[in-house]
């Protein structure tokens, strides 16, 4: 079993490339989290974790990340991906929402808060502070944007 995260770093990237899976690589150099292997996760931010600005990674590194993204080939569109963290008292645990789709940077941003929201009401949870991350990619050829919770140690 891994150990508990006790830090977690919110971070986005977008890119073009030559094939889907290059888009989406390059759209997570783009976000700074491109060399380490993403272990996805679902959405609960650990108790007693500290936002850090700034990854400090190991090339290789196996990294438990929420996240959500969208690649398209379809040139012109506009794509978008978010994420958002509900965060309550310090020693409580926190959500964590990913959103992507065909629309701004303002929508993903207005769509992911609003699920956050819903997932502490469900919770029945006293809902302290939103952080929310997004970024939004027109498409050239094949574009990609991402957008990412990292939860590191």
């Amino acid at each position: 079993m891994l150990e508990t995260p006790k830090k977690f770093t919110v971070l986005a990237g977008s890119a073009e490339g030559p094939t889907r899976l290059n888009a989406f690589d390059n759209a997570l150099l783009a976000a700074g989290i491109g060399n380490v292997n993403l272990l996805r996760v679902s959405s609960i931010l650990p108790p007693h974790a500290v936002q850090v600005a700034h990854l400090e990674i190991v090339p290789g590194q196996l990294m438990p990340t929420a996240y959500g993204t969208i690649t398209s080939e379809n040139q012109g569109e506009t794509i978008a991906a978010a994420v958002a963290i509900a965060i309550g008292g310090p020693a409580e645990y926190g959500v964590i929402m990913e959103f992507s789709g065909r629309c701004t940077k303002e929508e993903a941003e207005e769509q992911v808060a609003e699920m956050a929201r819903a997932a502490f009401l469900q919770r029945n949870r006293e809902l302290q502070r939103i952080v929310v991350q997004a970024v939004e990619h027109r498409v050239v050829g094949i574009g990609c944007a991402f957008a990412a919770v990292a939860l590191w140690y």
